[in-house]
């Protein structure tokens, strides 16, 4: 779900300059985590949605987002919001094309999540040579939201960044 916040370019700038700790190709709008943002003066209040419970990642972006508003002049204030939870789906079209260019393959549809860790159908592409002959090693890759895979032509391993609904 992309958010269109009324905020000025300048804000929307500031917040497309704080990447993805983890990711760090992939900013937080792309993301699809900033759910909200009210804009009073100076004072910004950004309403975060983790990408999963727990999620140690959302304390960095919250420090980055207070950093970046501040060097900007502005008072940052992050709040985290649970409900309603966060998504694949709410990774923007530019977000998947930079996990995708960035060596990470891109989430499935739901169905299809489900059929390449559970069946072992050959759907996830992979980021090096484009095959979908790959094959799942693992369902547990470098971050608990990602699966690692390896292209059975290239040879190349890849992660896949798992379908999350």
């Amino acid at each position: 779900m992309i958010q269109n916040f009324n905020i000025s370019s300048k804000l929307k700038e500031i917040l497309e300059s704080v990447m993805d700790p983890e990711i760090p190709v992939l900013n937080v709008v792309d993301l699809g985590v900033i759910r909200n943002v009210q804009v009073n003066g100076k004072e910004i209040t950004i309403k975060l949605t983790p990408t999963y419970s727990g999620c140690p990642a959302m304390d960095v972006i919250g420090d980055d987002l207070e950093r970046a508003f501040e060097k900007e002049g502005y008072s940052a204030h992050i709040q985290l919001i649970m409900s309603p939870p966060w998504t694949t789906d709410w990774i923007t079209d530019r977000g998947r094309k930079a996990l995708e260019d960035y060596g990470i393959a891109a989430p499935l549809d739901e169905t299809a999540d489900k059929d390449v860790l559970l069946n072992e159908k050959k759907l996830v592409k992979c980021t090096n040579c484009g095959s979908t002959n790959t094959k799942l090693v693992s369902q547990f890759g470098s971050t608990a939201c990602k699966a690692m895979f390896q292209c059975e032509d290239c040879h190349e391993p890849f992660d896949y960044f798992k379908c999350l609904k």
